[in-house]
């Protein structure tokens, strides 16, 4: 890694970025556009999220928020955790402590700066760690590794869709930074009494291990608070999805990554809720008059991503969305597996669903652990991928419930669970009628293949296949 590099505190560099960002809007029209001028790396980011209206605004907030919480948290007198976006903050936000989700905060730098997350991806080959591993959790990984970034009193995964990959460099981390480590484990069915008896006895494991850690009990009173606001949150997403049914969306397409950030994020507390109500807003607004979410009001045609998006600097994917008129029905992270969520309604899925039972300590702990459980990757990707609950038949009833013309892979070199299955699984949505376009970039890394390869071979997809003219 540079020597220059080294000069600037990663959480803080973030921070100082988002929450400079988030000033931005307060002023006139005339001059939030002056002063793009003075930040030409990221202006087409801050113009995409902008330009959605007031709950982008509400994104950059809420992004900045959750920087501050991480290079403030010190003195405040909280611990701080690296975790996954597939693990469920709430716990940590029940307990005060202040979560770190690596790839999520590799987004932050990938969207936000044209070099990208190299050299912390680098980094971690330095110290040791293989190449071949997944690019979003080394994008920021790098920057803890080297001394860069807030000192870590823990480390808390689980195995997310049995990612091995995934798992390991959280392992890997806490190695390195000698400290604590939980992995919470997930075995390779979903539902049964067997099953959910295992995760709540892990994750009751797990809450003993914060109690240890953090020298504090998990107070029922305060769990319930999170999780009352954890409903909440449900149910908004639950009208957000429905809404998406709409023909033409009313959702922006920025609004699936803004479902599922919100959640990495703040589940469980007010400023996801927020954000949330604010995207709810606007889109009842545009489906009373009848229009699109798109900038350009003309939704011609309608796309589903079957893993992640792709987060390339200054958000070209959903930019190039816009600019086509496709409409996004969202990917594997924007589902959100309530029992009251829309498509588990539509497709009898509620024995693989959670619910939230408010009734006791113990109650909530059970629920949180069966929650967690189906976080997006651990539910739909942990075992065969034409298993009932699994990967197929999520996204084939995901695709048909949303109207999709078409569906597209997206991911990274080190998806070696979605890549062993890849070739079958598209051959299984091809023939239930959905055109399908495998992206072969890395989803965090563009060195891999450059966002202008990437976006020419999706648009030759979509000529070629005739979903647009």
């Amino acid at each position: 890694m540079r020597r220059a590099l080294k000069e600037y505190h990663f959480d803080w560099m973030l921070h100082s970025t988002y929450d400079a960002a988030s000033r931005l809007m307060a002023g006139t029209e005339k001059e939030y556009a002056h002063a793009l001028r003075y930040i030409p790396y990221f202006s087409g980011m801050l113009d995409a999220v902008f330009g959605i209206g007031e709950p982008g605004r509400y994104f950059i907030k809420t992004c900045a928020e959750y920087l501050k919480n991480i290079v403030t948290a010190r003195e405040r007198g909280r611990k701080v955790a690296i975790t996954s976006f597939c693990f469920s903050p709430v716990i940590f936000y029940a307990m005060d402590i202040t979560p770190i989700c690596l790839e999520v905060m590799t987004v932050f730098l990938t969207f936000t700066y044209r070099r990208g997350s190299a050299e912390f991806l680098d980094f971690c080959n330095e110290a040791g760690f293989t190449e071949t591993s997944c690019s979003s959790q080394r994008g920021s990984l790098g920057a803890y590794l080297a001394g860069i970034g807030v000192d870590i009193d823990m480390v808390v995964t689980d195995t997310p869709g049995v990612c091995d990959t995934n798992a390991n460099a959280f392992a890997f981390a806490a190695e390195w930074l000698d400290r604590p480590f939980f992995q919470l484990d997930m075995p390779p069915l979903l539902k049964g009494e067997r099953y959910d008896r295992y995760h709540r006895d892990d994750y009751r494991a797990l809450v003993a291990f914060l109690e240890e850690q953090t020298g504090t009990r998990l107070e029922a009173a305060r769990l319930a608070e999170v999780l009352r606001e954890l409903q909440k949150q449900d149910e908004l997403i639950g009208e957000l999805e429905e809404m998406g049914r709409i023909v033409p969306s009313p959702l922006p397409p920025a609004f699936t990554l803004l479902n599922y950030a919100a959640r990495f994020l703040f589940a469980g507390m007010k400023p996801c809720t927020d954000m949330l109500q604010s995207m709810l807003t606007m889109a009842r607004r545009n489906a009373e008059r009848g229009v699109s979410g798109l900038a350009g009001g003309v939704e011609r045609v309608r796309g589903f991503f079957c893993y992640i998006d792709h987060y390339t600097y200054n958000m070209r994917m959903w930019r190039m969305s816009e600019e086509l008129g496709i409409s996004l029905q969202g990917n594997i992270l924007s589902r959100n597996w309530s029992i009251d969520a829309p498509h588990v309604k539509e497709n009898h899925m509620e024995e693989s669903a959670y619910s939230i039972d408010l009734t006791s300590l113990d109650s909530m702990i059970d629920s949180v652990a069966i929650m967690n459980s189906r976080m997006p990757m651990i539910k739909s990707i942990r075992g065969p991928f034409d298993a009932p609950d699994m990967w197929l038949e999520d996204t084939l009833s995901l695709a048909r419930m949303y109207s999709a013309d078409f569906v597209v892979y997206s991911g990274t070199p080190g998806c070696r669970n979605t890549w062993g299955m890849l070739k079958p699984f598209a051959r299984e949505t091809e023939k239930a009628g959905f055109p399908t376009h495998i992206m072969y970039s890395d989803a965090f890394d563009d060195r891999v293949q450059s966002w202008e390869a990437t976006r020419a071979r999706f648009e030759e997809f979509l000529k070629v296949r005739r979903i647009l003219a």
